[in-house]
């Protein structure tokens, strides 16, 4: 009895089906009320007292190969029917994409890159963790100047020399130290600041910064450029420079963009006066260039800097910074159609 239970190991082991109609008839034939495994047992009470472990260790192994061979067939003929079913009829409709969408800050980031791309403006990098030297002094910020102050610093804490960049300044310091004039450049990138984060200001954000070097660079020129690049931007060709201080530059001034007053909102963001601060700028300090190698007697330039942040939030009227860094996908979505 018992080398015929191996004979029926032998012969499942061996079995195979291609439909599910006759998996179900096998499983019966062997598992069913009236199967096999049901005869072998009722043949226990009539086997030897010395065969009866044999035996039933026989039909143990015999009624787990047929239930193995049953689950793995089921699982080979549903999968090959959900395969034929997706892939097998080509006339079936393609899957939607789920197409992602720019971030805003990359949106004007770009436009602003492509805007002085077309006046001879190249795209320069640099660390965000940055020396001191490269930071503050060489920008004519020395050690305890006051100055200082105006940019609150996140410090590393094992190396007082070092800190993440408070400005994208410090990438125009190596540009310069590795090139000689004419440069014109301009640095996008991440910085940060010790500010407490609201609705209007965050721990870091993104500037991009400009930097022109040549023979008889003047004011003038900074001007131009600066009235071609909001034009370009924002629709809009009136500005006003007022009278700033900045440490790197010497003349410096603000720039303010004239908004208008045509809506609620515009009021609300220019406070009733049509203007809209938009940016820094001013001719580079000649200290600047004597700590970067270039020799101030034979060239002078200009430099600007602008918070991408803020311009996206005026271009796409957000009324919350945070929202720009929380990477909520409702908001996220809205900027599928933006460039």
């Amino acid at each position: 009895m018992i080398d015929k239970i191996k004979e029926h190991i032998a012969e499942v082991e061996q079995f195979s089906a291609d439909s599910k109609e006759a998996v179900e008839s096998f499983r019966v034939k062997y598992l069913g009320k009236k199967g096999l495994l049901n005869d072998f047992f009722s043949e226990f009470k009539n086997v030897a007292n010395d065969q009866k472990k044999d035996f039933g260790q026989a039909i143990n192994s015999l009624k787990q190969v047929v239930t193995e061979k049953v689950n793995t067939l089921k699982d080979r003929l549903e999968n090959t029917s959900e395969a034929a079913g997706i892939y097998g009829d080509l006339t079936r409709p393609g899957e939607p994409l789920e197409l992602g969408a720019r971030h805003p800050i990359s949106i004007v980031k770009n436009q602003i890159i492509e805007i002085f791309s077309r006046i001879g403006f190249n795209v320069s990098e640099g660390p965000e963790i940055e020396d001191d030297w490269h930071n503050f002094t060489a920008l004519n910020l020395p050690e305890y100047h006051p100055a200082r102050d105006m940019q609150d610093t996140f410090f590393i804490q094992t190396n007082p020399d070092i800190l993440l960049r408070t400005h994208t300044s410090s990438v125009q310091v190596r540009y310069m130290e590795n090139n000689q004039p004419p440069i014109r450049t301009i640095s996008p990138g991440r910085v940060y600041r010790n500010e407490a984060i609201s609705a209007r200001s965050h721990c870091f954000f993104h500037q991009v910064e400009g930097l022109y070097i040549d023979k008889n660079v003047s004011f003038a020129d900074l001007k131009q450029t600066l009235q071609f690049f909001t034009t370009e931007l924002f629709g809009k060709s009136k500005i006003r420079l007022r009278p700033s201080y900045f440490p790197f530059t010497e003349p410096s001034a603000e720039v303010d963009v004239y908004w208008g007053l045509e809506t609620e909102a515009d009021y609300k963001m220019t406070k009733g006066t049509g203007w809209l601060e938009i940016m820094g700028c001013g001719m580079v300090d000649p200290n600047v260039l004597k700590n970067c190698g270039i020799d101030p007697e034979e060239y002078s330039g200009f430099a600007f800097g602008m918070g991408i942040d803020r311009i996206a939030l005026l271009l796409h009227q957000i009324s919350d910074i945070r929202l720009l860094s929380e990477n909520d996908v409702r908001f996220l979505e809205q900027f599928r159609s933006a460039l």
